[in-house]
């Protein structure tokens, strides 16, 4: 499953909020620009961690079994 690209819809939502004049609305874009960013953070961290236990993994002749 492939993972949404977090930093296009920050983008998306930045751009929403700079283009609208209703505070609420550019508050609400704002909070999703935040929220995006953060998710973006998240599976760095989490693509990261998977790639360093990949390659222990290999190091170490892959998974044992039994």
């Amino acid at each position: 499953m492939a993972n949404p690209d977090y930093r296009s819809l920050a983008t998306k939502a930045h751009d929403e909020a700079a283009a609208t004049t209703l505070a609420n609305v550019r508050d609400r874009c704002l909070r999703s620009e935040a929220a995006f960013l953060a998710m973006a953070h998240r599976q760095d961290a989490i693509d990261q961690t998977r790639a360093r236990r990949e390659a222990a993994a290999a190091l170490h002749g892959g998974l044992h079994s039994g």
